[in-house]
């Protein structure tokens, strides 16, 4: 979370008054920031490649693309909690990780329930975390040949750049995806690790860097690592994208 206070939401929901209703419910609760308001999945997706968004309040039954299918499309959602008018859904839900499910009409109290599940949710994924380290201190050293040192959990580990796949910036962190390890979470600003990277590396999202010798596969809206691994591909990080697919594609 940007604030470790405020959670920062959308309210995602293609009927206006039912999503004029989750706005206002957002509103009441005073640790709650309602980012924007979203009539569809699309309007969606460009919100969150443009903000850093804690949870979803979103609806599943819309026309271009369901809530479900949306949040299943993502390669890391935000905390969800789902609004629908058919309880069917529910067990379906959950198996996405869902932190609560709302079944329509609610009223305040039911959502207030909601958005306490989503706080401690994050507070307890905040909770897992290293200590923080002092600002002051060194997080990320420059090794020889292609190799970095981190800080993290008061030790300096050696990392290869070779053996990272990407980084997902969270807030004040970043999480380092490792070929053969579990991911290191490092007290550091996306931009200064984006500046000190090779150019191998490359932003392809606001929440993302990606290390382009890993990709296998890119479509318009995604880039594909392997089977179980898809990152969004930015609006504002598309082109340079796009000139590095060119400038190495090869036809008759």
């Amino acid at each position: 979370m940007t604030n470790p206070e405020t959670i920062r939401c959308l309210a995602v929901d293609d009927e206006p008054l039912a999503l004029q209703q989750l706005a206002a419910y957002i509103r009441r609760v005073p640790w709650l920031e309602l980012v924007a308001e979203c009539q569809s999945a699309i309007e969606t997706r460009e919100q969150l490649e443009k903000e850093m968004i804690d949870v979803l309040f979103i609806d599943i039954n819309m026309p271009d693309m369901t809530g479900m299918q949306l949040v299943r499309s993502l390669a890391a959602p935000p905390l969800i909690v789902f609004t629908t008018a058919y309880s069917e859904y529910a067990v379906e839900g959950y198996k996405v990780d869902a932190v609560d499910y709302l079944l329509k009409p609610f009223g305040f109290d039911e959502f207030r329930r909601s958005a306490e599940k989503v706080r401690s949710r994050l507070a307890a994924s905040a909770a897992t975390r290293q200590p923080a380290q002092s600002m002051s201190e060194p997080v990320v050293a420059a090794g020889h040949d292609d190799t970095f040192f981190f800080k993290t959990e008061h030790r300096m580990v050696k990392v290869s750049l070779s053996d990272i796949r990407y980084v997902e910036g969270m807030s004040e962190y970043v999480k380092i995806y490792l070929d053969n390890d579990k991911p290191m979470t490092v007290l550091l600003a996306m931009k200064r690790l984006e500046e000190r990277l090779p150019a191998n590396f490359m932003r392809i999202h606001r929440s993302y860097i990606v290390n382009l010798d890993k990709v296998q596969e890119l479509n318009k809206n995604r880039v594909i690592l392997d089977a179980d691994t898809f990152l969004p591909i930015g609006e504002s990080y598309r082109d340079q994208l796009v000139k590095y697919v060119e400038d190495r594609f090869l036809s008759k």
